[in-house]
C-alpha cells in the first residue's frame, strides 16, 4: 500500500468522524469524557469477547478446517452482543455530570456512540494495515483490487452506524421499547456478519449503506428532528442546532 493510497483511504474512513468531534465535541470537555468512557466501553467489550474466542479455540486444540470458519463467526456474533451489552453500561455515564443539571439523554448516546465507532473504526483500520502486510491473502475470500477502498468506506460506514445505533438504543432504553433494542442488535449482527455471508465486497458495502441510510433516518427522528429543522438546518436558518441542543428531556 502506497502512502497516497493510505492517507485516502484514512480520511474516507475518519474524515467525517474527525468533522463531528471538532465541530461538536472538542471545545467541551464533559463530552469528551463521553467519548472517551464510550471508546473504553467498546475496548473492554473487545477484551472480554477475545478472552472467550481464545478459550474457545484452545478447547477445540486449534484443529484447521472449516471449525475455524465458525469459530471466527462464533468471535464477531460473541463480540457484537458485548458491544450492545456495555453500550447499555455507557448509560450509566450520566450520573458523572459535576453540575446539577442531567445531561441530555440525547446527547450523551451522540457522543458514547461516536466513542464506540471511532475505537471500531480504528481497530477496523489497523486490521485491514496488517493484511496489506501479509504473507497471504487480503480478506477472507481472497484479494481484491477495491479491497482497501471498501475497508475504507467500510470503516465510515461502521463509525457512522455506531452513531445512530447508540442514539436509536439509548431512545429504546428510555422508553422501554425492546423491538428497538431487538433491532438495533440484529442489525448490528447483520453488518457484521454479512462478510461471511457473501465473497463481494461492493455487495456487503451497499447492503450496510442501506442499512446506514434506514438507522440514520431513525435516529434523526428519535433525537427530535423533523422535515421542517431539516429544512432550516439545510438552509442555515436553525439557531438551535440540534447537536447542541443540551435541555434534557
Amino acid at each position: 500500500m502506497t502512502a497516497a493510497v493510505f492517507f485516502g483511504c484514512a480520511f474516507i474512513a475518519f474524515g467525517p468522524a474527525l468533522a463531528l468531534y471538532v465541530f461538536t465535541i472538542a471545545t467541551d470537555p464533559l463530552r469528551v469524557i463521553f467519548l472517551i468512557a464510550g471508546a473504553f466501553f467498546w475496548l473492554v467489550s473487545l477484551l472480554l469477547s477475545s478472552v472467550f474466542w481464545y478459550l474457545v479455540r484452545v478447547i477445540t486444540d486449534n484443529r484447521d478446517g472449516p471449525i475455524q470458519k465458525y469459530l471466527l463467526i462464533f468471535g464477531v456474533l460473541l463480540s457484537v452482543c458485548f458491544q450492545e451489552l456495555f453500550r447499555t453500561a455507557s448509560e450509566g455515564l450520566k450520573n458523572i455530570n459535576p453540575e446539577e443539571t442531567t445531561p441530555s439523554m440525547r446527547l450523551l448516546a451522540y457522543v458514547s456512540g461516536l466513542g464506540f465507532g471511532i475505537m471500531s473504526g480504528v481497530f477496523s483500520f489497523v486490521n485491514t494495515l496488517s493484511d496489506s502486510l501479509g504473507p497471504g491473502t487480503v480478506g477472507i475470500h481472497g484479494d481484491s483490487p477495491q479491497f482497501f477502498l471498501n475497508s475504507a468506506f467500510m470503516t465510515l460506514v461502521i463509525i457512522m452506524l455506531h452513531v445512530f445505533w447508540g442514539i436509536v438504543f439509548f431512545d429504546g432504553c428510555e422508553k422501554k421499547k425492546w423491538h428497538t433494542l431487538l433491532t438495533v442488535l440484529l442489525t448490528h449482527l447483520l453488518v457484521s456478519t454479512q462478510t461471511f455471508l457473501t465473497p463481494y465486497y461492493g455487495v456487503n458495502l451497499v447492503s450496510a449503506y442501506i442499512i446506514m441510510v434506514v438507522m440514520g433516518i431513525w435516529a434523526f427522528f428519535v433525537a427530535g428532528g423533523s422535515c421542517r429543522s431539516l429544512k432550516l438546518c439545510l438552509l442555515c436558518q436553525d439557531k438551535d442546532f440540534l447537536l447542541y441542543n443540551q435541555r434534557s428531556r
